[in-house]
């Protein structure tokens, strides 16, 4: 009998209580469950304990208690007030897990199991490259919010996404860390009798061993696969070592993994999903395992392809084509053997992944066959949508794009992780009681109106300067690191003002973001930067390696920092995660945001700015085109039909031309208001009542759940 890793996680538990005080042995309990990332004091509790070293650990706590001081912890041990934090954090998580399950009229017996290739559940757990695992790991503690009946399914990457260094002349350089998995919040999955669960799957031409972890977020279970066991060939051992690795077979070989293996793991835990929410079309082959298993049980290969796809929804997350992998013939034999599935000739199976059936020159698409085997499908935004269908229409030749059957969940963020605790105490001193809980009710957020504007203000001074101190320390610290004179590194820590406006311009670099606009006109550029009304911007992201376009991007971005005069008003940050966007989304007072439409799915970092009381200056694209409405922020209307050197020279000028005239003396109208700039303060508001109540995980996944009622997925 095959164990759901529970009582694996109940034994780490208990060896780390162990080490602990017998005071504090409850906060072991709290460390193995990620639900202390969101709940409200929960990492202060254990920053409390050593500060320094819940840094150095970056701010794991299983590391920290299993490595803090006997002397850290007894003094906590004999500290009545963190007991009493603690006692009541625990208290809290025991209510969490405790509640009645919510299950959605219409769904079949079973949890929903979401696929997807990462999670960005906390920076500790390094298995996120960028928005797709920040959003999913917000989706699973939505989930657990809403008692919903959900399980996720990963991979464990022992080295994770790459480290991003940065030398003087501003050219990236990646480097990789190695994960110990005995030191973060998991165990791996066993079978009675202590033996650690396995499957086999086939990638690189035979079958991999395939080991699980359990991992807990909330109510909320994560499987992570890995196939860093040794009776695998070292080569083998290496497929879940780096996420998306740039090596064609290895990538394969890890869909192969995730998508049947998930199936696979799944089974073996005696888990039998309702429904399989594939996100992207890296775990597509879940769909090819789930008709193996039908064929195995004697059911013609039609009648399980369709068995398969009644079982299925899919989510794509971008419209960028090289978002989108295919593969030859014979990079997928090679990788999955002679045979697909039992009754399924290659050729059938390679069609399955086609736009054109027949075409022996087209190869076989990921997200083609998952559109192709899911009883619904969408995109993340309603601009989102209207792109895919474009996109994917030759699916459906008899159908116009307008019929194409995929719609739109607009993405949302999830407001307990993203908003910032002074802003969560100043709504709950002015919105109705419970408003967390009703977040996605637009009456709720009128009452932001009530807020006194000295009192809002206040709040985004105290997150500004925090982030101030933050680029002062931090700046300091990478520029030293990269040999820069001590001069110019100590020159943000004079120069940075915790009273001026702040412009965050933070996101993952690729061409399409246009983050080169800002340098689009230097002089225009420097006047604004040096200007009387002071402007300092804040700009960080990793380039993939392998994207040498996206790494010249970024070295003309860490050229603004050397701008005559203005330099040490820009700061170019390396080495973004989680930890660091937290601050960046809190603290800035205007979002930057400037893709090339219609290359924009979404854009949910603009989303968690706005949370905090940040305002949004953003091309109509993503969610911004269903969310501006005049008064909320700013939008750059880009024009269409036209080449992209005249979009960018457009969009540069709305862009400068709109900072000097409106968003700058809006800031510093506070100038002739006794220090407080209502109209920025009206805007702050307006965005609030607008956008908070549509832009959460809270109404994202109550669309999603409207679905499983209406019968579409």
């Amino acid at each position: 009998m095959t164990r759901d890793g529970r009582p694996d996680l109940d034994h780490a538990v208990t060896a780390l209580a162990a080490r602990l005080p017998p005071e504090m042995a409850p906060l072991a309990r709290l460390a193995y469950n990620y639900w202390w990332t969101w709940a409200p004091g929960g990492a202060r509790l254990f920053e409390r304990i050593d500060p320094q070293r819940w840094s150095r650990c970056d701010e794991n706590p299983v590391r920290l208690l299993q490595e803090a001081d006997p002397a850290a912890l007894a003094s906590a041990a004999a500290d009545a007030s963190f007991l009493a934090e603690m006692n009541a954090l625990v208290f809290g998580l025991d209510a969490h897990l405790g509640g009645p399950e919510a299950r959605p009229a219409g769904l079949k017996p079973g949890p929903i199991a979401a696929m997807c290739a990462e999670y960005g559940i906390h920076h500790s757990l390094p298995i996120y490259a960028g928005g797709l695992g920040v959003l999913m790991g917000d989706f699973l503690k939505e989930a657990s919010d809403q008692a919903l009946p959900y399980v996720g399914v990963g991979l464990l990457y022992w080295q994770g996404s790459f480290h991003q260094q940065l030398d003087p002349s501003g050219w990236q350089h990646e480097y990789w860390l190695e994960t110990d998995a005995q030191r973060l919040p998991m165990a791996p999955v066993c079978e009675e009798g202590g033996r650690r669960l396995t499957v086999e799957v086939p990638a690189r031409g035979q079958d991999v061993i395939v080991q699980v972890w359990r991992v807990d977020v909330g109510r909320v279970p994560l499987y992570l696969l890995d196939t860093n066991v040794a009776a695998n060939r070292p080569a083998d051992r290496w497929i879940t070592s780096r996420l998306y690795t740039g090596d064609r077979e290895l990538r394969l070989a890890q869909y192969a993994i995730l998508g049947i293996g998930g199936v696979r793991v799944l089974s073996a835990l005696g888990i039998h999903p309702a429904l399989i929410h594939l996100n992207e079309g890296h775990a597509a082959l879940a769909c090819l395992e789930l008709a193996r298993e039908s064929m195995a049980h004697g059911v013609d290969a039609r009648s399980a392809l369709e068995e398969a796809r009644r079982s299925v929804i899919f989510t794509t997350h971008t419209p960028v084509a090289a978002g989108h992998d295919t593969f030859t013939v014979d990079e997928l034999r090679s990788a999955l053997g002679e045979t697909p599935a039992p009754g399924l000739e290659w050729s059938q199976f390679v069609d399955l992944g086609r736009c054109r059936p027949g075409d022996p020159d087209e190869p076989f698409g990921m997200t083609p066959f998952a559109l192709r085997f899911s009883r619904a499908a969408n995109g993340v935004s309603r601009r989102h949508g209207e792109v895919a269908r474009e996109m994917w229409q030759e699916l459906w030749p008899d159908r116009a794009v307008a019929d194409v059957p995929i719609s739109h969940v607009t993405n949302g963020v999830h407001l307990s992780t993203w908003m910032a605790p002074e802003m969560r105490d100043l709504l709950d001193e002015y919105l109705p009681r419970g408003w967390r809980t009703n977040a996605g009710d637009a009456a709720v957020w009128q009452a932001v109106d009530d807020i006194p504007d000295e009192l809002l203000w206040a709040v985004r001074c105290k997150l500004r300067k925090d982030l101030v101190d933050y680029v002062r320390e931090r700046s300091l610290w990478d520029r030293l690191g990269r040999g820069e004179p001590i001069g110019y590194a100590e020159s943000a820590s004079d120069i940075w003002d915790s009273r001026a406006l702040t412009i965050g311009f933070v996101r993952r670099i690729a061409t399409y973001k246009r983050l080169y606009l800002l340098t689009a006109d230097p002089g225009r550029a420097l006047r604004i930067l040096d200007g009387e009304r002071k402007v300092q911007v804040l700009i960080a992201g990793k380039a993939h390696p392998q994207d040498e376009d996206a790494k010249r991007t970024v070295q003309q971005l860490f050229g603004l920092d050397r701008l005559q005069d203005a330099g040490s008003h820009v700061v170019f940050l390396q080495d973004l995660d989680i930890g660091m966007e937290s601050r960046f989304v809190r603290g800035c007072d205007l979002w930057l945001n400037l893709p090339r439409p219609p290359a924009e799915a979404s854009g949910t970092s603009g989303m968690k700015s706005m949370l905090n009381g940040g305002l949004q200056f953003s091309v109509l694209d993503g969610w911004w085109a269903e969310a501006y409405d005049g008064d909320n922020g700013w939008a750059i209307d880009t024009p269409a039909g036209v080449d992209n050197f005249a979009q960018d020279a457009h969009d540069s000028d709305v862009l400068f031309g709109l900072m000097e005239s409106e968003v700058i003396p809006a800031f510093y109208s506070n100038e002739t208001a006794g220090g407080v700039p209502h109209a920025w303060v009206r805007k702050i508001k307006a965005s609030l009542k607008s956008l908070a109540p549509r832009f959460t995980t809270r109404r994202m996944i109550d669309d999603y759940v409207q679905r499983i009622r209406d019968g579409g997925g």
